[in-house]
This record gives C-alpha cells, structure tokens and sequence, in this order.
C-alpha cells in the first residue's frame, strides 16, 4: 500500500485518478432517462422506479398519513439528537447569509453600487436513499435553504422495496422543512424536478449528491435547472508528519473507505515511521469492520514524500472531498490547501464530526470539482443582482469614457443614450 512519490507527475499518482469513474460513461443513460421523463412526465417516472428500483408507485408523493406513522417510529433521543444537529448546522450557515436584502455604497460622486440579494422561489433537494437511510444529508440540503429564505423546497428520495422512505429520512425531511417530498430517485427524480411532471413541480435548481448516474443527470439538465455541484464518491486526504496519531489516521480513512467500493482514502506524509505505522492499523482495525467487503475494494493508498509543501502541491493537485491536517503547524499547512471541499484541522477533527453534527456542510464537490466548485452553503439558494443608483453629477463624471468606448466598438446608439440627457 506504501509507495513513494515524487510530485503531482508521478506516474504513481495516476491510480488515483483512474479510480474516479467519469461521469461521461454515465451519461447516455441519463440523457435517455431525462428526455422520456421530459416527454411523459409521472408515467416515465413510475416506469424506470419500476425498472431500477424493483417498486412499483401509485402514486409519488408521501402523503401525511405516511409522514405521521413514519415520526411515530423514531425514538425521542433520536429525534433530539436530529434537533441539535438542525440547531448547530442552522448556527453555522446564519452566519453565511448576507446581513440584509441590499447594500448600496458611494464608489464616486452621484454614483451609487451595491447588491441586491434574493432567496430562489423553488429548490429541489436530492437525499439518496434506497437500502440506506441519510437523515443527515437531509438535513445538510433542506436547513440552508430555509435560512437562506427559499420559498418551498421540493425533495426527492428513492423508496425502499415495499414502496416507503425510511422512517429516519422522512423525519429529517419533515424537521427540516421540506414542503412536499416524493418518493422517487435516480436519474427520474432529477429529471421530474428539472422538467417538472403531473406530480412534481419544475424547480429552479437541484442540490444533493448521489451516484454517478444522478450526478450524470444533473449535469445533463442544467439548461432547465442550475445545480449545486458534481457531487459523486467519498474521498479523503489527510496531510500528517510523525506528530499525527496513527489510530486516528487509519480510523478516518476506514471510514470514508466504507461509503463505497468507489471511494478514496489517501495519506500524504513525509514520515515512512508513520506510513509504516498507519499501514498497520489499518489491517488491525478493518479486520472486524461490518463493511469489510466494501472497505477492502475502496482505494486506499499511502504516499510518502519529500516534505509537507510537497504533499499540499499533491492534495492540491487532486482536489478531494475531505482533507485533514494533522502536523506540527497546522493552521501554516492550511493556508497552503487551495483546492478542497472542506477542511478539518487537527487531531480531534475526523470527517464525521462535519458529517453529523458541527454544523458545516458534509454536501461537497468530488472527483477533482473542488477545483472549481463550493461545497453546499447558504449562498447556494441566493441571487445576487447589481444595483446601479446614478445621478446626473455622476453620470457627467463618466460620459466622456462611455462614449468614447461606445463608439470605438461601434455602438453609436449607446453613445448618444448618454448625449441626450446633456442636450
């Protein structure tokens, strides 16, 4: 598992990037999903649930009688528990918004910029689903967009063999304030969102990670509906010298290891006492780990190299989901990480915190997107609109340069709008 590397041209690091399955060999799947539920609406829904989920719906919305048995079979610790994560991940993502509706400054006399903010009208929240239950991206979806002030919140989550959504999800759905939730996913739930059917709404943008065929899908709709982000397979990377604890590495990438046979734990240190160390934990503790058959078919990889700048040009160069920073100076090595989804500093700052409970997003841009993407935020639910306040004084201040530009590009009309009010 140890290998030596020499940069971000290392021939070595070519196997983390032929792990990431791209999104291309998805797509002809999810364009013909899209486009029949374009076409025919809840019949193509009902069609391909039938065919990749084994369900067969009546109909796709969770009716109340549904949400009230689900809320009746979770425990009140749990539903506490729920509460505090909602308190803490509301907490962080208040401070996100912007302080008011508008702000509008001086930039020179008679001229007035600023920014006008406004929350999306309709969102559509994607929670995978299915087999598992994932209360907490529910929660990571539906609390910014309730901050953020959006005024209904479509959800969609696939169902389970006998046609229901977990108990847990549909909890966490309902908490958050989901206004209506479908028991639909895949490539047809993004689709139904994106195009709108009988049953689901249109919707303006579509937020939440799913496999490689949701994530196919969302990129294949964005001319009807803008998306949060590609959003595919786990990934780690923890940057760590011989101060790090080796349990506490090993335990992390165990944990990321576990989400998928496509996921990626990777180590980057310059201290072969430590790889050597972190390659032995890892085999004692995922020797009795319940998901052991996926742990031992995720990419799992330790990587020794010359020194810690070295290591962050790395990180920087795959751009992953999760880092860790676990060295001497932390806070200095943080500063040098350009390209991640989220960041954790420190020995007691393992992914799940973030996952669960601390109040930041877990909704992050994969497979190298952290390059260009954000992870899930307040803002994700906000337009931004320029605000122009002019006066006449301003105006005369800028004119000659409009109109000169004006005319060099051979707009004369817009020349002469601005001559016209000094005739």
């Amino acid at each position: 598992m140890i290998r030596q590397l020499y940069g971000v041209d290392d021939p070595a690091l070519q196997e983390v990037f032929r792990r990431r399955t791209s999104i291309a060999s998805a797509m002809d799947t999810a364009k013909k999903v899209a486009d029949d539920v374009r076409e025919n609406g809840d019949a193509a829904v009902k069609k391909y649930t039938k065919q990749f989920d084994g369900v067969d719906l009546r109909d796709l919305e969770v009716s109340e009688d549904e949400m009230y048995n689900a809320v009746e079979l979770i425990d009140y610790e749990t539903i506490g528990h729920l509460e505090k994560a909602i308190d803490n991940i509301e907490a962080f993502h208040v401070l996100q918004r912007p302080s008011g509706d508008m702000w509008l400054t001086e930039t020179s006399p008679g001229i007035r910029l600023g920014q006008k903010f406004t929350p999306l009208e309709r969102i559509g929240a994607y929670v995978p689903g299915g087999t598992g239950s994932y209360p907490s991206t529910a929660l990571m979806l539906i609390v910014p967009a309730m901050v953020a002030g959006v005024s209904e919140i479509i959800a969609c989550t696939p169902p389970r063999k006998d046609g229901t959504i977990h108990p847990l999800t549909l909890t966490a759905l309902d908490m958050a304030g989901a206004d209506h939730i479908f028991k639909v996913g895949g490539v047809q739930a993004i689709a139904a969102m994106a195009y709108g059917t009988q049953s689901i709404p249109k919707v303006e943008k579509i937020v939440g990670p799913g496999n490689i065929y949701v994530t196919a899908a969302k990129m294949y709709v964005r001319d009807a509906a803008e998306i949060d982000m590609p959003a595919g397979p786990s990934e780690i990377v923890v940057i760590a010298d011989d101060t790090a604890s080796p349990a506490f590495i090993a335990s992390d990438m165990i944990a990321q290891a576990e989400h998928d046979v496509n996921a990626m734990s990777i180590l980057l240190t310059p201290s072969e006492l430590l790889a050597e160390a972190v390659e032995i934990e890892i085999e004692k503790q995922k020797e009795n780990a319940p998901r052991r058959q996926i742990i031992e078919k995720a990419g799992m990889g330790i990587y020794v190299l010359d020194d810690l700048d070295a290591a962050v040009a790395v990180c920087n160069h795959i751009a992953p989901e999760h880092v860790e920073i676990m060295v001497r100076d932390p806070l200095s090595t943080l500063d040098k990480v350009r390209n991640a989804g989220t960041v954790y500093v420190g020995d007691y700052a393992p992914v799940a915190a973030g996952d669960y409970a601390s109040g930041a997003n877990h909704v992050l841009p994969t497979g190298g997107y952290a390059k260009v993407f954000s992870g899930m935020n307040t803002m994700q639910f906000i337009k931004t609109t320029s605000v122009q306040v002019i006066a006449k004084e301003g105006l005369e201040g800028i004119k000659d340069t409009i109109t000169a530009l004006a005319e060099i590009e051979g707009f004369d009309a817009h020349a002469r709008s601005v001559k016209k009010r000094f005739e």
